[in-house]
């Protein structure tokens, strides 16, 4: 057994952990050591209880490195130590580091200038719309997009960087072989299809539960240059990630919402407490002049040309906004009859100006 697998099986025991395994390196000088110390000597370690010297001193009892390792190399998954010089560098300095990197695609170097795009799983238009627009806006000008792959925000902030063809990393709470939601398999596949990867800390099988997406959440915040929070309420583990990134000096935006929506009471904490307000990608591009644009992906204006329209669907046009209107409300602020409204209304979907919500409102594109 090598330093490197040693630390793979560190990983997968239970009951032990990064910092532990660093206080335990400090004592005894390898993660190999570590694994053939008795348990008379792992206790005089701090925060090494009886509990734990037994299950390190007898670790092949409870877990199976070899099969852990083929399914790994079965499934395509490089797993990363901190003794390999492809170990992210931004997770180096932090307080507990992952001991180990399950990894289902590739990472690049400039992965380093990474923007986390987060927010909540459930989500209005108004939240959708703001995590296409400013992540595609911020893949195109060069950053890799990190986020958690869960369902809301961080689904529509992987697709938008994909649709966008730039980078973009997933870092899961749960093993590589329990995906977590399964419903994004089809997402993970488009992310590690030469796109960028989904990593996780755990071991392949290990299940989501509530320990492990704070941990994923911690992951998140030392990888990412900046936060940046679309929609989430008060209470959600997007706040716990912006909070995680602000003791580790990250900086962080938020997406403002109306005052009125539970969606948006979060984001707009953030902003009362400290937060960067972004209603634009330029706000947060500005604050990262230096960052080495690639050349194809800068933000180019939209050149699609506007199609013709005739006057009703002008009329109709210039009463939506990007807040919902019922037809009702459009009826009332042009003054023309509702067949009329009704039909000039699709007319301008199909020319995707328009987008219907359900529940028969409208807003812009």
């Amino acid at each position: 057994m090598n330093s490197r697998e040693a630390l793979i099986a560190l990983n997968m025991l239970p009951k032990i952990g990064p910092i532990r395994v660093r206080r335990l390196l400090e004592n005894l000088g390898s993660a190999e050591a570590i694994l053939k110390a008795p348990s008379s000597q792992l206790i005089q370690v701090q925060g090494i209880g009886p509990e734990t010297a037994q299950i390190i001193s007898h670790w092949d009892q409870y877990i199976d490195l070899s099969a852990e390792l083929n399914e790994a190399s079965k499934r395509n998954i490089t797993i990363l130590t901190q003794e390999d010089s492809d170990y992210p560098s931004p997770l180096r300095n932090m307080y507990d580091p992952p001991l180990a990197l399950y990894i289902w695609g590739e990472i690049e170097k400039n992965d380093k200038h990474a923007i986390a795009v987060v927010g909540s799983r459930r989500t209005t238009h108004y939240g959708q719309h703001a995590a296409n627009k400013l992540t595609s806006e911020l893949a195109r000008s060069g950053f890799t997009i990190i986020s958690g792959l869960a369902r809301g925000i961080d689904t529509f902030a992987h697709q938008a960087a994909l649709d966008a063809k730039g980078r973009t990393i997933a870092i899961l709470g749960s093993g590589l072989a329990q995906l977590y939601p399964p419903q994004n398999m089809h997402l993970a596949e488009r992310i590690a299809d030469g796109n960028g990867a989904i990593i996780s800390e755990f071991p392949l099988h290990t299940a989501p539960d509530k320990k492990t997406f704070p941990m994923r959440n911690r992951i998140v915040a030392a990888w990412s240059s900046a936060i940046l929070v679309c929609e989430c309420p008060q209470w959600s583990g997007s706040i716990i990630t912006a909070n995680l990134g602000a003791e580790m000096g990250k900086t962080i935006y938020a997406v403002p919402g109306p005052i009125d929506r539970p969606t948006s009471a979060g984001c707009n904490q953030l902003i009362r407490d400290g937060a960067t307000l972004v209603s634009s990608s330029h706000d947060i591009l500005e604050d990262f002049e230096t960052l080495p644009l690639h050349p194809q992906l800068e933000i180019q204006p939209d050149s699609t040309p506007t199609p013709e329209l005739d006057p009703t669907e002008q009329q109709i046009l210039q009463v939506l906004s990007k807040d919902e209107s019922l037809i009702d409300t459009i009826v009332e602020r042009t003054q023309l009859p509702v067949p009329i409204v009704i039909s000039t209304l699709l007319k301008l979907e199909m020319k995707r100006l328009i987008l219907q919500l359900p529940g028969a409102r409208y807003i812009l594109r």
